[in-house]
């Protein structure tokens, strides 16, 4: 059984992704919408930037921050969460950008709305071209998140890191696809004016490349040698990370002499 369940840190885990996600969808379509000074592609991708590194310092401490399915997929791959917590994060995630793109609606004018930010491919490129721009700028993001949030390689919080690696997709994602690196930044807004034309694009290549960085980090990059017990039991949601600890504490005590031990107790 999947102890996480019966944990209410879960739950506010949960309620979290959806808040940072919804956040961030906001003021990330906000800064796309047709008013009468068009942004700059500087301006759209500051303002994701900034988008980015407040909802990850919002949720960092209570959900590691994921605020996008194809994070969550590379860290399900990659034994960081559980199966169950990878489900219930997507589905938060898809609600948030659904939540942050219908407010964004609603307090726009019908003049300014446009086509609320969806993504759209470049009229001069293939689907398979759109398809492979973001499955690169997806990997580069989540060998982002995999490093600023591995605790025996990074401290503190991720938030600045992620931001500009948020930043460096929308400078140059921007021209092919408008830049999604994120379903639920693309599935908010489609649900919103119903255009789903060509959201199977936004889908397919954040997870190709969220599961390519996840290979890359975990089996290349960094290996990571957890034997097959541990990743069943992280996949299970039963896993107890402090065990190993007191597993080496017990053998320590068990290898000192009767002396020692007694003198230490």
């Amino acid at each position: 059984m999947c102890n996480e369940l019966l944990s209410i840190a879960f739950y506010r885990a949960v309620f979290t992704e959806l808040l940072a996600t919804a956040i961030y969808v906001f003021f990330g379509l906000g800064s796309v919408l047709d008013w009468p000074e068009t942004p700059s592609i500087l301006q759209t991708s500051i303002t994701f930037n900034l988008a980015a590194a407040t909802a990850v310092q919002i949720a960092w401490q209570a959900s590691g921050a994921h605020i996008n399915p194809a994070v969550t997929v590379a860290f399900l791959l990659g034994s960081r969460i559980s199966l169950v917590r990878s489900v219930c994060y997507v589905v938060a995630q898809l609600a948030g950008g659904i939540v942050g793109a219908a407010i964004l609606y609603a307090v726009t004018p019908g003049n300014v709305r446009g086509n609320m930010g969806i993504n759209k491919v470049n009229i001069n490129i293939s689907s398979g071209q759109a398809v492979a721009v973001e499955l690169i700028l997806t990997l580069q993001l989540v060998l982002c998140y995999f490093i600023s949030t591995d605790r025996q390689r990074s401290t503190g919080s991720p938030a600045v890191i992620i931001g500009i690696s948020v930043a460096l997709g929308h400078l140059v994602g921007h021209y092919y696809t408008r830049c999604s690196m994120n379903p639920a930044r693309s599935f908010g807004p489609a649900v919103i004016t119903g255009d789903f034309l060509q959201q199977w694009i936004f889908w397919v290549g954040p997870l190709i490349g969220a599961a390519l960085a996840s290979i890359l980090y975990n089996f290349v990059i960094y290996y990571d040698p957890k034997p097959f017990s541990q990743r069943l039991s992280i996949l299970k949601g039963s896993y107890d990370e402090e065990e190993p600890e007191r597993q080496e504490e017990n053998a320590q005590k068990e290898a000192l002499p009767l002396p020692s031990l007694v003198h230490r107790l």
